[in-house]
Parts: structure tokens; C-alpha cells; sequence
């Protein structure tokens, strides 16, 4: 696993490759962006660029894949090949609603995931403000649900917004904004999978890891798939 990320065009390659692919350092060594970029491109002191940063939303916006905190709660990719057995195992034969109905999701997730799907896609301040968090009197833990919600798969990050100075030029750090995959990427291309049993997408993605990572123990591979 010697490949090397100079570009958005290698990351998205890499993950349509892999198919999973962590922004982060796992228990697996090699399998991250951050150990297969250059330790000079994380940050450009001349442009004030920080390249694999800035490159999420350009992969994310070619729509191959869809990037969230899918991997203990920490960010990456998972292509569209392996998105639906990826959504199926993750959320174990439910779309969100049958979800909810049998009281195994929180009401607040209930309130984002809605607000995501009535407004198509949302940036993060302005899903809080929706749903009421925020400021000394508003709702905690925003970010507690919409890691869960982006662990399940039912959200993902669609984009980063970005401030833009005088001449339009993007500056800073990208705001997230949140969608659907369905939303992103169509119902049939996140669901195509929910004809099998989550315990069959599970042996699916864990043989096809066991092969891309001769260096992991079932048990990692296990952690990593696992909530």
C-alpha cells in the first residue's frame, strides 16, 4: 500500500480503489489519508493552503462516494461500490423513520435527520439554529447526534462552505453541510443492498477487506466496520 495522495483527483481515486477510506490514522497501519499524503502538503506556509483539508469537498462534490464520520466517529470516505452494503450492515434493515417508529432513535436525532430531508442540504450552523441549539439557552449535544446520525449513514457531508473575501476568493476553514445520501446520490445507489441481510453485506465488506489489508486482524477490520 505505497500509494500517494498529491491531489483531490488521487484521494478520489484512492478511495474508489479501497473503497473505504479513513481521513485519520486507524488501528490498521497505512490505510488513511494521512499516512499515504506528504508531510509537506498539510500545510503550505506560502499560500496558507491545507491541501488534503481543502481537497474533501472537491471529492465529495464528484459524487463516487460520500464522506462523513463513518469510522469511530472520525472522518472518511466510503465509495459508491461499497456505500450500500456499507449503509445496509450500518443500519441493520432500517431507513431512519421505521427507525424511529420502533423507538430506537432519539427524538433530537429525529429533528435533524428531518430538517436535513426537508431542506435538502444544510450547513451546520444553520441546522442548529433550526433544531435549537446553541447560545445559553439552547439544546446540547448537537454534535454527539450528528455523529451518530453520520455513523449510521443516514447523514453525510455533502460539501464545505467556505467565508470568501472582497475579491470572492474562499478563505478559512469549510463550514459542513449535511444531506441525505439519497439526496446526493439517489435512493436506488444508497439502497441497492437491502435486499440482502446485514449480516450478508458484513461478509461482503469484511472479505473484501481482509484482501486490501493483509496487515489487519479480523479484529480490526471488525472494529472498523463496527458502530
Amino acid at each position: 500500500m505505497t500509494k500517494e495522495i498529491r491531489s483531490a483527483n488521487d484521494m478520489e481515486a484512492l478511495m474508489r480503489e479501497w473503497g473505504f477510506l479513513p481521513f485519520f490514522k486507524t488501528d490498521i497501519p497505512g490505510f488513511s489519508i494521512e499516512e499515504h499524503t506528504p508531510p509537506e502538503l498539510w500545510y503550505d506556509g506560502d499560500s496558507g493552503e491545507w491541501a488534503p483539508w481543502d481537497w474533501k469537498g472537491p471529492v465529495a462534490r464528484m459524487k463516487t462516494g460520500v464522506y462523513g464520520k463513518f469510522f469511530r466517529k472520525k472522518a472518511g470516505f466510503v465509495s459508491l461500490e461499497w456505500l450500500p452494503d456499507f449503509a445496509n450492515f450500518r443500519r441493520d434493515g432500517y431507513d431512519f423513520d421505521a427507525r424511529f417508529d420502533d423507538g430506537l432513535a432519539p427524538y433530537r436525532d429525529k429533528e435533524l435527520f428531518d430538517a436535513v430531508e426537508r431542506h435538502g442540504s444544510l450547513q451546520t450552523g444553520q441546522l442548529k439554529k433550526l433544531c435549537g441549539y446553541g447560545g445559553k439557552d439552547g439544546k446540547k449535544g448537537y454534535d454527539t447526534a450528528i455523529t451518530r446520525l453520520q455513523m449510521q449513514t443516514y447523514i453525510c457531508v455533502a460539501d464545505f462552505d467556505y467565508a470568501t473575501d472582497r475579491h470572492g476568493a474562499p478563505y478559512g476553514w469549510g463550514i459542513a453541510r449535511y444531506a441525505k445520501p439519497e439526496t446526493l446520490l439517489g435512493y436506488e445507489a444508497v439502497t441497492a443492498a437491502y435486499s440482502r441481510a446485514p449480516e450478508e453485506s458484513l461478509r461482503r465488506m469484511l472479505e473484501h477487506l481482509r484482501r486490501l489489508l493483509p496487515q489487519a486482524t479480523d479484529k480490526q477490520i471488525m472494529k472498523f466496520l463496527s458502530l
